[in-house]
């Protein structure tokens, strides 16, 4: 049996969902939401601190302090607590009510920002505030998990590698996309793999991570407001955008089966089971990478009036989720970079862009 000493020490990474039984499709689904942290997070958390301590960074007196919207900050606070470090996570009002309580129930400060960027967005407003901080007082000690190259890092040493030993025959990978630290450590793991494998990245509508016009978006975790510095295009074949009301109903369609996962997990299983519907897929082995688990959720994606207020009586159809028919019709799919031969596994030159947002 296992025995820690340190909360960051254990992290399930050999738990995965197959999802024929739901979807149809053949997609097995990484669980990574089994930690003390509750996310994927918990991976980039841990190599951005350990990396900041070998480099000398963080000392006894440092004050650690990020920008998240959710997971990453409760990661912090967790390695925080176990270190004896304080932090401060910057946030804003989309994120969970539960995730800032575990927040302070681990000893963390958390300050929200209020206002809105005229792109609908907070991200500027956050980094603005943690910069000021910085300049303030030089105990505060930014770990900047958008640029930070121990972010993708942790999944080229970690998360790829797990999926790799499980799935040697891998053909398509789904990645959800925020700060591309997961996607682009996978990517790149997978570009120097024995074989080809598709990389696709899965983006929420209303995100201009990949281009296109910002909107709203209520469910924090996946996209963001800004292009994400960690981003190589050129590493990713294909991008889905997802609505988020496609990813609600397919977590309320998760649920129904005894499975509650996040809502970024929702968005990825979403894109990844459009694709798949839009594909002959019958002879690939197909993986999703899973974020999150659903308990954070509990009072936004999984809260009636919440999503009433925010999209409308019909967000949720009670035989559309049990049944499946809203996921019968898969959108088109996001195009660009390389193109690969599902068949042959070979890869061509496509540089054109298509953009085809899901719409509900």
């Amino acid at each position: 049996m296992p025995v820690i000493s340190v909360p960051y020490a254990f992290n399930e990474e050999e738990l995965y969902v197959d999802l024929r039984s739901i979807f149809g499709h053949s997609l097995f689904l990484k669980c990574e939401g089994f930690n003390f942290a509750g996310s994927i997070k918990l991976k980039a958390a841990t190599e951005m601190v350990e990396a900041a301590e070998r480099d000398g960074v963080l000392t006894p007196e440092s004050i650690l302090v990020e920008s998240s919207s959710g997971n990453l900050g409760v990661a912090l606070s967790m390695i925080a607590a176990s270190k004896g470090y304080r932090f401060l996570c910057v946030t804003d009002s989309r994120g969970n009510l539960s995730t800032r309580m575990m927040m302070e129930a681990l000893g963390s400060e958390v300050h929200m920002i209020a206002g809105q960027e005229a792109n609908g967005g907070f991200l500027g407003a956050r980094i603005a505030y943690v910069r000021a901080l910085c300049a303030s007082d030089d105990r505060y000690v930014w770990l900047s998990q958008y640029t930070n190259p121990s972010n993708w890092k942790a999944h080229y040493r970690k998360t790829a590698p797990e999926i790799a030993r499980q799935f040697p025959r891998l053909d398509v990978l789904f990645v959800g996309a925020g700060t591309t630290g997961t996607l682009m450590g996978c990517a790149r793991y997978f570009r120097e793999w024995h074989r080809p494998v598709r990389i696709v990245a899965v983006d929420s509508v209303g995100s201009v991570s990949f281009g296109g016009p910002p909107g709203r978006r209520m469910i924090p975790g996946l996209g963001m407001s800004m292009r994400p510095p960690l981003l190589d295009e050129s590493y990713v074949d294909e991008v889905i955008r997802v609505e988020e009301a496609d990813t609600i109903r397919t977590c309320h369609r998760l649920a129904r089966r005894g499975f509650l996962f996040g809502g970024s997990t929702g968005t990825v299983v979403s894109g990844a089971t459009d694709w798949l519907a839009g594909h002959d897929a019958r002879e690939l082995t197909a993986v999703a990478v899973g974020p999150d688990l659903g308990e954070r959720y509990l009072d936004t994606i999984y809260q009636t009036n919440w999503l009433k207020d925010l999209y409308g009586d019909e967000v949720l159809d009670s035989d559309d989720v049990a049944a499946g028919s809203w996921a019968s019709s898969p959108a088109q799919p996001t195009r660009w970079g390389r193109s690969l031969d599902l068949q042959t596994g070979d890869h061509h030159g496509n540089q054109h862009h298509q953009f085809h947002d899901r719409k509900t």
